[in-house]
């Protein structure tokens, strides 16, 4: 089999890196972008064969700029801010990895939800600060037992967040546009509610969607409105589902008790005015992103390689655009 050479232009961590290294061919050439810029990154696409990507986006701009480029795995499971279309023209293989994130971005998500209620950065600030007065944490916070959670997404994530919640006495509600069978609603506890109904009788809305034109904004200025008086916004999927301006107008008039933020319309979110609220709480769309996870991560997306390097088909539910260009060696 000739060289192979693997792109990578996401700023990873040496121990990520290292998991990269010994998940693939030892025989294989790794080349690291030395920068953010997209030059640099281009640089490391250059002669690549294959590219693994986390969160950098590959616009058509760079991507024509990887002229032997013939798969791109994305590691984790949203591909929008890669150019399908232009994979699709190129004959660019694209995969996703369905399912590859679930644990730590349910787990993340609960974190969220937790520190949400006991307002956990407001806490840790005045903790430190000198300040002890439990009386007025009393009086404001609040604990998950007993409360509705309503998981909006019901694949991978959305079904390990409601396992991740069993142990917590709450009710589970949830939507998606495709309604899992009884024998899942059963096994998981959960019931379907449609959407508007969903954020009506919710206390802890948490968002699992991918980001598509139907899902964008989806949770716009009527929807948020339509959330229960002191209810909690949950955000671990992509920032472009929520009207951003209406969840700060939403958060400061209090008609939301707080929200949970780990993905933003842009990022990193400079200016945002979400940063500067008292009652949100706020990670670097980071869900996913644990050293114990990433080990069955660089696996898969080195299996899926392989896969398309020997003319063999990709899983379907990692599949996103089929290689159109012979590759097997």
């Amino acid at each position: 089999m000739p060289p192979v050479t693997l792109g990578l232009i996401d700023p990873f961590h040496p121990a990520i890196l290292a998991a990269i290294r010994y998940a693939v061919p030892a025989d294989w050439t790794v080349t690291v972008t030395t920068g953010p810029t997209e030059a640099e990154r281009a640089v490391a696409l250059a002669e690549a064969d294959i590219a693994f990507v986390m969160a950098t986006p590959m616009p058509r701009s760079l991507l024509e700029r990887a002229p032997k480029l013939r798969f791109i795995q994305k590691l984790g499971a949203g591909t929008d801010r890669i150019d399908g279309g232009y994979c699709t023209e190129a004959g660019i293989g694209l995969a996703r990895l369905q399912a590859g994130n679930s644990i730590p971005v349910a787990e993340h998500a609960l974190l969220l939800m937790l520190a949400a209620c006991r307002q956990l950065p407001q806490l840790d600030r005045a903790t430190r600060d000198g300040e002890w007065d439990k009386e007025k944490v009393r009086g404001e916070n609040r604990h998950l037992h007993g409360k509705t959670v309503g998981i909006v997404g019901f694949g991978a994530i959305g079904r390990q967040v409601a396992r991740v919640l069993s142990g917590f006495g709450v009710e589970l509600v949830y939507y998606d546009p495709v309604r899992a069978s009884a024998e899942d609603e059963a096994e998981l506890a959960v019931a379907y509610r449609d959407l508007d109904a969903l954020l009506e009788e919710a206390d802890v809305v948490t968002l699992h969607l991918p980001l598509l034109p139907e899902t964008a904004n989806l949770l716009d200025e009527a929807r948020l409105r339509r959330m229960k008086r002191g209810a909690i916004l949950v955000n671990a999927a992509r920032g472009g589902l929520v009207d951003e301006a209406a969840l700060t107008r939403a958060l400061s008039d209090g008609h939301l008790f707080a929200a949970g933020v780990d993905a933003f319309s842009q990022e990193p979110p400079v200016g945002n005015p979400l940063l500067e609220l008292p009652n949100t709480v706020v990670t670097p769309h980071c869900a996913g992103a644990t050293i114990d996870n990433f080990a069955a991560v660089a696996a898969r997306a080195a299996e899926n390689s392989l896969r398309v390097l020997r003319g063999e088909p990709l899983p379907a539910a990692d599949l996103v655009v089929a290689p159109q260009v012979e590759m097997a060696r």
